[in-house]
């Protein structure tokens, strides 16, 4: 091996190109920025301010934050929606006035006042709701002119009740433990900040009601096609917004026991940039109350310091204004150009090497050689199927197989002419096998492992799985479940081809070339799904051997037949079957013979193959050209290969012409008949063995079934 070649070698094994491209698909990496700043933030002013690490300082900062941070949230969950609430100040100065009035002055139990003040919040958000969620009035507009109205309240108030109020004390210990009060050495408020925060989070991120936000944020237009109240959901955000302002207040009115008509003065400008900074988008539909709550965390601190390092008066509302410059700034740009950076990145091509391709030229001496061996295939449902990437016969001689429009379809036998729909599992079946009870499981890309009863009870067995420590990829949801085999203990070995890709573009993973599938293995016992065995270049093909500890699968992409040990004393070992196919072997099924069935799903090129050896000239090409015009392995056209346990490729079927069957993704045999699939084909293909066993069927092999 040359010197580049070496180095291209071990470079992109030891350099994990793709990390990149996964960090910046993930949702969490729109913190990193606000985090950085606030690490930048305490760097800065912990160096410039004594005592700034002291459990004083960060008691005070804790409590203010309770206060600040409620108000924050509320906003940022109309933001959520696509909104934008500006009357949040006047709302918390009208909540601080209403608290002391009504516990101060009229001396009401805190079980009525505490509801009364967030009461008042939300009947001032609900005014807002109606006017922007169901007369449709422009948000800014109409929330700054609440805003005017709702303050000039207050100052009518302050200056007529001012004195009443303010010389007026409430001595009960329960409303100073509500501003002053401490558990376990934190502020209460803090703690209910948290505890409110983590239950908002869980409705925003696991209920319907905060998806509907999410939706409405992202799309108003989208989400009322998908049929969602986008006037109701866009009118409770605005009387949640108004109800945690009045809670801000009322901790506020609690701490202080102020009615001076400054109070909530210039809020809205505050939470605002705290939300916008801590990552909620002012376009909507991108954000988290955590998010919210960073934004807070960093101008408290930022505006805090500035008052303990004696800057003057104006210098909090300087800084507040570039902070909210910046933070709009990296809104707009990040928002639009991580899009474009993760396009150029997350496609990560690695060295990747493919051994010779053995000869197929027609009349050679090569078990590989093309002929016509396929030239009579009789098709089974033409233009009725759309994908039936592979099928399988239940104990009766029904034909099963599914579509890319989510359908099983079943045909019956002796012809097959006749077929109705089995069951709708939705998504793309693809792998489909049997177990002795005539249960059919199928894999469904998307959506991970079901199965189907004969009474059509559609059963989701599994769709995730426990994550890999350690690994940046979130291998925990099962994104291309794509052929499975059953044990005779009846757990079920599947493969997923690829954890980087969907079934819209698993294309893609071909010219990566790296490890990106796994063997995952689903106990019905335990109803557990563990990963059994990873980095395998595009996994596919599951067979079982039939000695109850081992089973096949191919590699499609590495021109690979393998066998891996899931039990016994070599547990755990994978063995090479077949080490240097000539194209890209697919689903591997038992012949009546005892050897086994495997079909290519297309050949190899030259062009591809030599381009698997430079990374960088892949890397480039995703990055520049179009993703319709890039290098991909030919899928076009295919054969079926019959190969025994130790690698001897016995015979090989071939459509010479390409028209009787273009494309084979999968072959199984069945009262001495083949019978072909392939994803891209519109029918079933038949084809006589004339040698076969007519009396064998996988059912009987597998389970001593008829």
């Amino acid at each position: 091996m040359s010197f580049s070649k070496s180095y291209a070698k071990w470079r992109y094994r030891l350099v994990p190109d793709h990390l990149l491209g996964e960090l910046l698909s993930k949702s969490w990496i729109d913190n990193a920025i606000p985090f950085l700043f606030l690490i930048v933030a305490v760097s800065i002013f912990g160096t410039l301010i004594p005592d700034f690490f002291s459990a004083a300082g960060f008691s005070d900062l804790a409590r203010q934050l309770g206060e600040i941070a409620f108000v924050t949230m509320g906003l940022a969950i109309v933001m959520l929606a696509g909104g934008i609430d500006l009357s949040v100040g006047s709302i918390f100065a009208l909540a601080n006035f209403t608290a002391l009035t009504l516990i101060n002055y009229l001396e009401w139990p805190l079980y009525m006042a505490i509801p009364a003040v967030i009461a008042t919040g939300a009947i001032v958000g609900l005014v807002n709701g109606i006017l922007v969620g169901f007369l449709r009035l422009r948000a800014f507009l109409t929330t700054l002119a609440t805003l005017i109205i709702v303050r000039a309240i207050v100052d009518l108030c302050v200056l007529a009740y001012a004195r009443d109020v303010g010389m007026a004390m409430n001595m009960s210990d329960a409303w100073f433990f509500l501003g002053e009060g401490n558990l376990f050495g934190t502020p209460f408020d803090f703690l209910l900040l948290v505890g409110i925060a983590i239950i908002a989070h869980i409705i925003l991120s696991r209920t319907r009601f905060g998806w509907h936000i999410l939706a409405v944020g992202g799309s108003r237009r989208s989400a009322f096609n998908a049929g969602i109240s986008v006037r109701r959901t866009v009118c409770l955000t605005y009387v949640i917004s108004g109800m945690f302002a009045a809670t801000g207040g009322l901790f506020y009115a609690a701490r202080l026991g102020s009615v001076s008509p400054e109070a909530g003065m210039g809020l809205e400008v505050t939470v605002l940039t705290a939300a916008v900074l801590g990552g909620v988008s002012l376009g909507g539909g991108r954000g988290s109350v955590f998010k919210a709550l960073i934004g807070t965390v960093i101008v408290l601190l930022v505006t805090n310091s500035l008052i303990r390092l004696d800057m003057a008066s104006g210098a909090s509302p300087l800084v507040l204004g570039l902070l909210l410059l910046l933070a709009v700034a990296v809104d707009i740009r990040w928002l639009k150009n991580r899009n474009k950076l993760l396009s150029r990145v997350y496609v990560s091509p690695t060295y990747f090497e493919l051994p010779d391709a053995p000869e197929t030229t027609a009349g050679t001496t090569s078990p590989y050689a093309v002929n016509d061996r396929l030239g009579n295939v009789t098709a089974i449902g033409l233009g009725e199927l759309d994908g039936p990437e592979d099928m399988i016969f239940d104990s009766h001689g029904n034909l099963y197989t599914g579509g890319r429009q989510g359908d099983i379809v079943r045909f019956f036998p002796p012809e097959y002419d006749r077929s109705e729909v089995f069951v709708h599992l939705g998504g793309f079946p693809l792998g489909l096998a049997f177990d002795a009870d005539d249960n059919l499981h199928a894999c469904v890309a998307g959506m991970g492992l079901y199965k189907v009863t004969p009474e059509r009870e559609i059963i989701r067995l599994s769709d995730e799985t426990p994550r890999s420590l350690f690994s940046v990829i979130d291998d925990s949801r099962i994104r291309m479940a794509d052929d499975l085999d059953i044990a005779s203990d009846g757990r079920v070995y599947f493969s997923e081809a690829t954890i980087r890709y969907g079934v819209s573009d698993w294309g893609v993973d071909a010219l990566e070339g790296r490890g990106n599938g796994r063997i995952i293995a689903y106990d019905p016992k335990t109803g557990s799904t563990s990963t059994v065995l990873k980095g395998r270049v595009f996994p596919n093909g599951i067979c079982m051997v039939g000695d109850g500890e081992s089973l096949l699968f191919a590699e499609t992409w590495a021109c690979r037949v393998s066998r891996f040990w899931f039990d016994g004393p070599r547990k755990g070992q994978v063995e090479t079957v077949i080490a240097d196919l000539p194209g890209y072997p697919d689903n591997i099924n038992l012949a009546s013979d005892g050897r086994f069935w495997c079909a290519l799903a297309g050949m190899r090129s030259p062009t591809f193959d030599l381009s698997l050896g430079f990374p960088a000239f892949r890397r480039r090409m995703a990055q520049r050209v179009a993703m319709d015009e890039w290098l991909y392995p030919n899928l076009n056209t295919g054969c079926v290969l019959k190969f025994s346990l130790e690698g001897e490729v016995t015979e090989s079927l071939w459509d010479f012409n390409g028209e009787s069957h273009p494309q084979i993704t999968s072959v199984r045999e069945h009262r001495g008949y083949l019978y072909l699939g392939g994803i891209n084909n519109n029918r079933i293909g038949r084809h006589r063995l004339p040698d076969a066993d007519p009396e064998w069927t996988s059912q009987k092999a597998y389970w001593g079934l008829s």
